[in-house]
C-alpha cells in the first residue's frame, strides 16, 4: 500500500468558553482534513451535570451548536471532518441537534457519536462518573462515513489518535504510531497554549491573538506542530514543550489506547512555526481505563476584607477574633492573609492587603447570607478602614472530584453510525497483564533517568530568579498538580546542555519543597525528561478535593509553575541570558 500523506488536524477550542470564533478562523485560514474541538475538563464535567439536572435533555456544550450554524457549510464545502467531545454527558442528545441543524440550514452531513463512557448508575450518589475513552470509537464513526463526531468523554488526545487510525488505517497494536499521535493530541488539545498561550517567555512574541494549532501527522505517527500562516503567536520547540508537560505526570502517559513514552520524545524547528514531534515509543495501555466521578460536595461562601495602612497583622487578628464564634460549627475555615501591601505606597490599593475567608459546610444556611451578615455587621466595631471587596452574598455549591479505575473490558464503548447502527468497540489487547494505574504512574526507569550532557557546573553564582533559566507550566488533575520545568534555550547550545544539567543537579524534591512551602507537608515525586531537558514535578493533594470545591487561591494551580520561577536560587552566571534577552 503507498504512502498516505499526512493527515492536516486542527484544534478549535480547549475549553468550554474558549474563543467563539475559533471554529470559523480555523476552518476559513487554511487547508484541513479534520477539525477537533476539546470541551471538557473536570470542571466542566460538574457544570454539565448540574445543566443536567436542571434540564434532562441538556449535559453538552450548547457553545458548540451555535458555533456550528455557520461552521456546518463551511466544513462541508472544504471537505473537513469535524470531531469533538462537545457531547459531554449526553452525546446522543448533541447528535440529534447537530442533525436538526443540518436539516435546517440544509446542508448535507451526515452524523455520528459514541458513546459508553457515562458509569453514574454504578456510583451511588454521583453528579457524573465518566469513563475516559480511547479513540478507536471515532476511528469506527469516521470509518463509516461520519463527516461530524460527537463523543462524550474521551480522553482529549483521542481527538486526534482516533483520526490519525482512520486515516492510516492503524491497527491497535500499532503503539509507536499510535504514541506518536497520543503526543501530538496532548499538544493541540488546549489550544492556543501550544502557540505562546500561557508561555512563561511570553514578552518574546506577539501573542495578543494567538492563533490555534494544527498538526500535520505523518504516517510513522511523527507530526509537524504548526499554525496557518499570518495567524498570531508562535510555534516553537518551547512552547511546544511547555505544553507536553502540561497535567501530565510521570514518563509514562498513561491512555486507553497506548501507553505513550515521554522521555522518548524529540523536538526539531524545522523552520518558523513548525515544530517536529518524533521518536515516540508506545507501550500496550493498561487494561484499565480512569474514571472521573464528581459529586455535590456541600455549600461554599467567602468574604474578602480589606486591610488599609499600619499594622495588617494586628488588623487581620482583630476580624478573625470578632467571627471566631459565628465559625464556630462550621465544617471547614479557612483563613488567608496575602499582603498585598506596599510600604509608603503611592495609591491606596498598593497600601492593601487582602483577608480572605472562605467557608464550606454541608449545610447552606449556616454559611448563607446569616455568616455574610455577620461579617458585614463588623463595619463600625472592627479595625480601622474596614471594608470587604463585595457585599453579602447567598452560598454557592462545590463540587468534589475524585478519580478511579474500572477494566476497560466492563465499559460498552460503543460507536453508534450515521445509520444507526451500533457497533461494539472491544478493548485494546493485548495488554501485559493488568498494566499500570491510569490514575497513579508506576516507578520505573524512565522516571529516574539521568541528565545527559556536561556534568553540574561551578564558577561564580548568582541570587536571581529560576524563571531567567527555566520556563514552566503547571496545572491540576483532581486534588493533585504538577509542574513542568525545562530549560530555555536553544537546543543546539552548549549553555542549554549546561544549564540542564545544573537543573537536574539542583532542583531536587527536597529544593522544590523549600522553594513552595505550600508543598512542604505533600507528596512531591519528580520525573526526568531528559529528551526535553525537562523536569516534571506531580504534588499530590494540594488541590484538596479539585478545582470545583475552590479552597485554594489559585484551584486549578495553573500559576504555581510561574510562583516557582519567581523564586531565587544561586544561578551560575555564566548560564543566564544577557539582561535584555528574553529568550525563546
Amino acid at each position: 500500500m503507498s504512502q498516505r500523506r499526512p493527515l492536516r488536524i486542527g484544534n478549535a477550542s480547549g475549553f468550554y468558553g474558549d474563543r467563539f470564533d475559533a471554529v470559523r478562523d480555523m476552518l476559513t485560514g487554511g487547508p484541513l482534513d479534520v477539525l477537533t474541538g476539546d470541551y471538557l475538563a473536570e470542571l466542566t464535567m460538574l457544570i454539565l451535570g448540574r445543566d443536567r439536572l436542571k434540564t434532562p435533555g441538556l449535559g453538552y456544550a450548547r457553545t458548540f451548536l451555535r458555533q456550528l450554524e455557520e461552521a456546518l457549510g463551511l466544513a462541508h464545502e472544504r471537505g473537513v471532518r469535524i470531531v469533538t467531545n462537545a457531547g459531554g454527558l449526553h452525546p446522543a442528545g448533541l447528535a440529534d441537534a447537530v442533525r436538526a441543524l443540518a436539516a435546517k440550514t440544509g446542508v448535507p452531513v451526515s452524523v455520528a457519536h459514541v458513546e459508553g463512557d457515562d458509569l453514574s448508575a454504578r456510583h451511588e450518589g454521583a453528579l457524573t462518573a465518566n469513563a475516559y475513552l480511547g479513540g478507536a470509537g471515532i476511528t469506527a464513526c469516521l470509518r463509516a462515513g461520519a463527516d461530524v463526531v460527537v463523543t462524550g468523554r474521551v480522553t482529549d488526545a483521542a481527538l486526534v489518535s482516533g483520526p490519525a487510525a482512520w486515516w492510516f488505517d492503524w491497527a491497535p497494536e500499532d503503539h509507536d504510531r499510535l504514541a506518536g499521535a497520543v503526543v501530538a493530541g496532548h499538544v493541540l488539545e488546549c489550544g492556543t497554549q501550544a502557540t505562546g498561550g500561557n508561555y512563561s517567555f511570553f514578552t518574546a512574541h506577539d501573542v495578543r491573538r494567538p492563533g490555534f494549532p494544527l498538526a500535520e501527522v505523518s504516517e510513522d505517527g511523527s507530526a509537524v506542530i504548526t499554525k496557518h500562516p499570518g495567524t498570531g503567536g508562535v510555534v516553537s520547540t518551547g512552547t511546544v514543550t511547555a505544553q507536553l508537560l502540561y497535567e501530565t505526570q510521570g514518563a509514562r502517559y498513561l491512555g486507553p489506547d497506548v501507553t505513550a513514552r515521554l522521555d522518548t520524545v524529540r523536538l526539531t524547528e524545522e523552520g518558523p512555526d513548525r515544530v517536529r514531534v518524533s521518536g515516540v515509543r508506545g507501550e500496550a495501555p493498561p487494561a484499565e481505563l480512569k474514571v472521573g466521578v464528581t459529586r455535590l460536595g456541600g455549600w461554599r461562601n467567602e468574604v474578602v476584607f480589606v486591610l488599609t495602612g499600619l499594622d495588617i497583622e494586628a488588623k487581620a487578628q482583630l476580624v478573625r477574633d470578632q467571627l471566631a464564634g459565628v465559625l464556630e460549627g462550621i465544617a471547614d475555615a479557612r483563613w488567608t492573609l496575602a499582603r498585598t501591601d506596599h510600604h509608603d505606597a503611592g495609591t491606596e490599593e498598593t497600601a492593601s492587603a487582602l483577608l480572605r475567608l472562605v467557608v464550606r459546610d454541608p449545610s447552606a444556611e449556616r454559611v448563607g447570607r446569616a455568616l455574610t451578615s455577620a461579617a458585614v455587621e463588623l463595619a463600625l466595631g472592627s479595625y480601622p478602614g474596614f471594608h470587604v471587596t463585595a457585599p453579602p452574598g447567598p452560598a454557592q455549591p462545590y463540587g468534589v472530584f475524585t478519580a478511579t479505575t474500572v477494566p476497560a473490558a466492563e465499559v460498552p464503548h460503543t460507536a453508534v453510525l450515521p445509520d444507526g447502527t451500533r457497533l461494539p468497540i472491544p478493548p485494546p489487547g493485548p495488554v501485559a497483564g493488568p498494566g499500570p494505574s491510569p490514575v497513579v504512574p508506576p516507578p520505573g526507569p524512565p522516571t529516574a533517568a539521568a541528565p545527559t550532557g556536561p556534568a553540574v557546573p561551578d564558577g561564580p553564582t548568582v541570587r536571581a530568579p529560576l524563571g531567567l533559566l527555566a520556563g514552566a507550566r503547571s496545572g491540576d488533575k483532581g486534588g493533585d498538580a504538577n509542574v513542568g520545568v525545562w530549560v530555555r534555550g536553544d537546543d543546539a547550545t552548549a549553555r542549554a546542555d549546561e544549564a540542564w544539567a545544573w537543573l537536574c543537579g539542583t532542583l531536587t524534591v527536597d529544593r522544590f519543597r523549600e522553594l513552595l512551602p505550600e508543598t512542604a507537608p505533600l507528596a512531591v515525586e519528580r520525573h526526568v525528561l531528559p529528551g526535553l531537558r525537562a523536569l516534571n514535578f506531580t504534588v499530590t493533594g494540594i488541590l484538596g478535593d479539585g478545582v470545583a470545591s475552590g479552597h485554594r487561591f489559585d484551584p486549578q494551580a495553573k500559576a504555581l509553575g510561574e510562583w516557582l520561577r519567581a523564586r531565587h536560587l544561586d544561578i551560575p552566571t555564566h548560564l543566564l541570558p544577557p539582561p535584555e534577552g528574553t529568550g525563546p
